[in-house]
């Protein structure tokens, strides 16, 4: 709605996860590195933790943007809370593979689908997203995956990702084999100040911004203390700066404005009770 209006060549603020929007803050050149000199070794699981809307899901779909070649076969699950039995079937499938009837006979199936690749020249790479949601016995079953080899070579190398609680997971007595095969891994988190001032005038000057509107130093500044530097928060705050700006035929942001949205958001969102309260009180 408000791309035309200020000749924006698309919506610069969107929450999918866009690899041409990826802003490289320190934490985030830093977990990148780390999933490059994984995908480069080949093996082993490789762990990026952070809060909800941290931006794992953006470094995964820059990781994949960045090392997808005819040499890489790169899968994804997207954990919802899967049990041992169903992660290998989701695996299974995210490599395109056909549905067995057994275990045993699913098993089967993966080890041979990474065999072929390795006799093609190709690495399998398995990312797994929200794994704070795996029980213990599904990320078990992970490691029990990662023991494909051939040749001593490992078939399949596996990136977690997961909210700060995954952690936990993988410190109980119970993983310690797994945690021996976890060669690198790293915390995201949030954007100071700067960067966050510098992730917004990335994102628009992805999409052709030339300063229309503008934005204050105050705004830049209130944005970072509402949002507490996370790159989602600031996706949705800021979508809703510029549509305000539009519908008010404004060319500037302000602080007033940022503060404008921040209520409206907040009200949106508090508990229907407590909205009620205030309607009454008003």
């Amino acid at each position: 709605m408000y791309e035309a209006y200020y000749h924006l060549q698309a919506k610069p603020f969107q929450l999918t996860s866009d690899p041409r929007f990826f802003f490289s803050s320190k934490g985030h050149r830093r977990a990148m590195a780390y999933l490059v000199y994984g995908a480069h070794q080949g093996e082993g699981f490789i762990v990026i933790t952070g809060e909800i809307g941290a931006g794992k899901t953006m470094l995964a779909a820059t990781l994949a943007h960045n090392v997808a070649s005819r040499s890489l076969v790169l899968a994804k699950v997207v954990s919802t809370n899967l049990e041992a039995d169903d992660m290998v079937r989701m695996v299974a499938t995210s490599f395109g593979l056909p549905q067995e009837n057994s275990k045993a006979a699913l098993l089967n199936a993966v080890e041979q689908f990474l065999l072929a690749c390795h006799r093609q020249g190709k690495r399998a790479l398995l990312v797994v997203d929200e794994a704070q949601n795996l029980p213990a016995r599904s990320v078990e079953e992970l490691r029990m995956l990662s023991n494909f080899v051939s040749a001593d070579k490992p078939l399949l190398q596996t990136f977690l990702l997961g909210q700060p609680e995954f952690r936990k997971t993988l410190q109980s007595p119970a993983m310690e084999q797994l945690r021996q095969r976890v060669i690198a891994t790293c915390h995201l988190g949030p954007l100071d100040g700067a960067e966050t001032e510098a992730y917004i005038v990335h994102r628009l000057q992805t999409v052709g911004w030339r300063e229309d509107p503008s934005f204050s130093k105050e705004a830049f500044a209130a944005i970072h203390q509402y949002t507490g530097g996370i790159p989602r928060k600031i996706n949705v705050l800021c979508d809703r700066l510029l549509l305000l700006s539009r519908l008010d035929e404004k060319h500037a942001i302000t602080v007033n404005a940022v503060a404008l949205v921040v209520n409206e958001l907040q009200q949106e969102f508090a508990p229907a009770d407590l909205q009620v309260g205030q309607k009454e009180g008003a």
